[in-house]
């Protein structure tokens, strides 16, 4: 470790972190996003992400290992690049990986999760957690209006955006990939569905959402094999997005036997 301790909030490092935890752009001009949390960056670690600088903070995360790539840091500037309220005082720059469509290695009865523009980093957080829960093969977003390294998204997953093999790619090429291999489409929607618990889906299959307000475009409608629906029994028609994926997840779980792979 650096035995010079950043004290500075306008330190050059400092400075690039909080730029980076902020802006979206900046995370793809330079490739690089920041992790907070031990569990996060183990998770990042075992990916196998390049980690180019760790920040620790030893008055909230106590001894720390030290590596030729971390710098600790003040209380003051730690919390000042800090996005999360509690981060155990550990943060680092990452370089991102950009993961394509031909590089997902799927089981034999895969289970894919696809969402088509999803706005809010939370939901899409929850989704990946659920989706690492529910042995998912992977995640793809479609037509993306949030990135994956947006900081409230890795803080949502706890993770799971590590740990769940996920893709950015547009409608129209996801749906190509889906067709080559065979590997049916359920668009979840109101309209002309079927209860899901009555659809089958334990060969390969992907699970395909849209936004709450304007639900999934029609090249999905029209690419579907079926469409399925969560029984709403109250007043509102809808459920939250990472609700609904955690629910139909499951059933192809529970369908499957209870376990995946």
């Amino acid at each position: 470790m650096e035995e010079m301790k950043i004290t500075s909030m306008q330190n050059p490092r400092v400075k690039a972190v909080v730029t980076l935890q902020q802006k979206s752009a900046e995370r793809r001009r330079t490739g690089l996003f920041v992790v907070e949390g031990k569990r996060e960056l183990e998770h990042c670690v075992r990916m196998g992400l390049e980690v180019k600088e760790v920040f620790v903070c030893r008055e909230i995360a106590g001894e720390v290992e030290a590596q030729t790539n971390t710098l600790e840091v003040s209380k003051e500037v730690y919390e000042k690049m800090a996005y999360r309220g509690s981060t155990e005082g550990v943060m680092a720059v990452v370089k991102s990986q950009e993961r394509k469509l031909e590089d997902l290695r799927l089981s034999q009865n895969p289970l894919i999760v696809v969402v088509e523009r999803v706005e809010k980093p939370g939901n899409l957080g929850a989704i990946l957690r659920s989706a690492d829960a529910a042995g998912a093969d992977a995640v793809v977003v479609c037509n993306a209006l949030t990135d994956l390294w947006n900081p409230n998204l890795i803080r949502s997953s706890i993770g799971a955006v590590f740990t769940v093999p996920c893709v950015v790619c547009s409608s129209e090429e996801c749906i190509a990939f889906l067709k080559a291999r065979g590997i049916q489409i359920l668009t979840a929607q109101l309209q002309d569905s079927e209860l899901y618990y009555n659809t089958d889906m334990k060969c390969g299959t992907a699970i395909v959402m849209g936004t709450e307000s304007t639900g999934l475009t029609e090249v999905w409608r029209k690419a579907a094999d079926a469409h399925i629906r969560i029984p709403m029994l109250g007043r509102l028609d809808s459920l939250n997005v990472s609700v609904s994926a955690a629910v139909l997840l499951f059933e192809a779980v529970r369908q499957r036997g209870g376990s995946q792979g």
